[in-house]
């Protein structure tokens, strides 16, 4: 590993950025969980660099070999509430006639101290219009960050769970997505306070925790904290801040899940969207000043590395 964090490697992709500031796409390399130690560090890296990759014409995936690829990436792990596929070990199916939308702005299972460090996504079923899924990079975002709030969001706590108002920030949600989500996807209650601002343990830039969620900031009112997230959350999400990608079957995407958040946009209707997820483990963000994230439920619980 050099200097600055990053792993030493002889490949050569061919990369291809997507947007100006994140997100690019790999070209001509098949994803297996047969790439050697060389070809591995160099897709890690260029994760690093722009955030998400996405790879075309990966129809040769199955699950297992989704599963067998991730594991080539970290140790994966399954979500804490959501079963997995049947068959599979940590493989989750995002299927449209099954809940399947999150039509919302998130990081990947921030309610838990340890949440994932990266998740891998394969397209099964994509409809023929819509169904598109939006990155924003947290990295720049802070970067980018008015002066006069980073010292404010420097030192700023938040409390994450997954026993949100669901039904909050989407139009038009049945009462059966409702209640899969209280009783699958809360079926049990984590609530984990995170730094705002974290430093990824790999390049040391500091990235915004944010995403829906969050309930509110320690320290803050309610209302003081839904004023202070719409500020920041609107400043994360600026065109210039993301890259949108326009799924084909097949095509696999990878993100950073520490410095990224994403929205898979919920436009295509009727039509049928299956899309494949495997997490990566990660590790316990550290703010600023060194402090560790804290779960306060269910105690000593989460996904560890």
């Amino acid at each position: 590993m050099s200097a600055d964090g990053y792993l030493f490697h002889t490949t050569q992709l061919d990369v291809a950025p997507v947007g100006g500031l994140i997100g690019a796409e790999v070209r001509g390399l098949p994803l297996s969980g047969e790439l050697n130690d060389d070809q591995t560090a160099a897709i890690l890296d260029a994760l690093y660099k722009h955030k998400v990759l996405f790879f075309r014409d990966q129809q040769h995936l199955t699950d297992a070999s989704q599963e067998a690829f991730a594991a080539r990436l970290g140790r994966p792990v399954p979500h804490p509430t959501v079963p997995v596929r049947e068959g599979s070990s940590y493989l989750l199916e995002l299927d449209s006639l099954h809940g399947g939308r999150a039509s919302s702005w998130h990081t990947d299972v921030t309610f838990v101290d340890a949440y994932p460090a990266a998740s891998i996504l394969r397209s099964v079923t994509s409809p023929a219009s819509g169904g598109d899924t939006t990155w924003a990079n947290t990295t720049i975002a802070y970067e980018r960050l008015p002066e006069a709030l980073k010292p404010l969001v420097d030192n700023l706590w938040a409390l994450h769970t997954n026993a949100y108002d669901y039904a909050a920030t989407r139009n038009a949600v049945d009462e059966e997505r409702i209640q899969r989500h209280k009783q699958v996807f809360a079926s049990t209650v984590y609530e984990t306070e995170h730094p705002v601002v974290r430093v990824h343990p790999v390049t040391g830039e500091r990235t915004l925790v944010l995403g829906h969620f969050i309930k509110n900031f320690v320290g803050l009112s309610t209302s003081d904290s839904q004023r202070l997230f719409r500020i920041l959350q609107d400043h994360v999400i600026k065109l210039e801040h993301t890259v949108r990608w326009r799924w084909r079957e097949g095509d696999v995407a990878i993100w950073d899940n520490r410095a990224t958040q994403h929205y898979a946009i919920d436009d295509y209707g009727d039509q049928r969207r299956v899309m494949r997820r495997v997490t990566i483990a990660g590790d316990v963000p550290v703010g600023i000043d060194g402090r560790t994230s804290r779960t306060l439920k269910p105690a000593a619980q989460a996904i560890a590395a």
